[in-house]
């Protein structure tokens, strides 16, 4: 198994935008910071302080992102097309179909 921080930023970008675990992963990420255990102990002058800052920037990051993301939903931003005929669908630009009724924002 090859490890690389693209693949751990993925990850836990992924974990956290599922709605099941969301809360889970943010309890888990603020205990980890204020937690004395850490992947690069936190008495090491600079060394120390980098796996918690890579990761509160992260936290906040997606969380934030996750935040902008639900009020655009709310506001109407996301995911809305307005239909161009009154049966419900529209054509795109290759000329085939799309149902509008058939799409939901969550």
């Amino acid at each position: 198994m090859k490890f690389s921080i693209q693949s751990l930023y993925t990850w836990y970008r992924s974990v956290l935008r599922n709605p099941k675990y969301r809360w889970w992963v943010i309890l888990g990420t603020l205990v980890y910071l204020v937690s004395p255990f850490d992947v690069l102990p936190d008495f090491i002058p600079v060394v120390g302080e980098i796996d918690d800052v890579f990761l509160l920037t992260l936290l906040v990051g997606e969380v934030s992102g996750l935040v902008i993301e639900g009020w655009k939903a709310r506001k109407g931003e996301v995911g809305t097309e307005v239909p161009n005929n009154t049966e419900g669908s529209s054509s795109n630009s290759s000329g085939s179909t799309i149902d509008v009724d058939a799409v939901s924002v969550k």
